[in-house]
């Protein structure tokens, strides 16, 4: 028997199982050892969860559904009843993320939705994909103009200093890289295979960007008021 671990099973990965028997998959899968799973497309199944999760002895501290353009209430309403703590989209539309107006809509839609789920006590992330990394906006990567978007970042911004905010700015991407925008890591093969210093010389480049960019700006800025 595996060891018991803190890592979740994503149980989208056994939608097969899950939709034939979803008591005995969860069953199963604690009996392979672990404690914690995360649902996906879980609001219409919430009663079915509910019963067999302590059934099999599992937690389930994330879980993930389409948000934007949803009904939220019965989303986050499940959730809670579940002991869900983090819900993440799991995919915004391709064609979404072509340009910065698109982009910063997504950030400002999923921003107000984050508002909404802290008024019940949940926090909200997005599962990235490759496509935006790949898509450019004027040469900077989708999802780095989403995350500069952000409307915690924009609030946090003029309080700290440039600097700070590049290191916060870069942390927060290159977590984002390789997850979502939430303290939940989707950990791929690649960057597992890196090994702890390649993703720390990964890390250390994206926060070196992010304040050298964060400094510039604000010496354009400085330049632009004394003009």
């Amino acid at each position: 028997m595996t060891t018991a671990s803190p890592i979740s099973v994503q149980l989208y990965t056994v939608r097969d199982a899950i939709a034939a028997d979803l008591p005995g998959t969860l069953q199963r899968i604690a009996d392979l050892g672990y404690t914690q799973v995360e649902p996906y497309a879980f609001v219409d199944r919430v009663d079915e969860y509910a019963e067999a999760l302590p059934a099999a002895g599992l937690t389930a501290p994330s879980a993930h559904v389409g948000l934007i353009g949803k009904d939220l209430e019965p989303i986050f309403a499940a959730a809670t009843r579940l002991g869900v703590g983090t819900i993440i989209d799991p995919h915004i539309d391709e064609t979404r993320w072509v340009t910065r107006e698109d982009v910063e809509a997504i950030a400002a839609e999923l921003g107000g939705i984050a508002d909404a789920a802290a008024a019940h006590d949940l926090t909200i992330g997005y599962h990235n994909h490759a496509f935006e990394l790949e898509n450019l906006i004027d040469g900077t990567p989708a999802l780095e103009v989403f995350a500069a978007a952000l409307p915690a970042i924009q609030r946090a911004a003029p309080s700290l200093s440039p600097a700070t905010i590049g290191v916060l700015y870069g942390t927060a991407l290159y977590v984002v890289n390789i997850a979502g925008i939430a303290p939940v890591l989707g950990i791929t093969d690649g960057e597992i295979n890196a090994g702890p210093r390649k993703a720390a010389e990964r890390w250390a480049i994206h926060v070196l960007q992010a304040v050298v960019t964060a400094l510039v700006a604000e010496r354009l800025a400085a330049g632009s008021e004394a003009d």
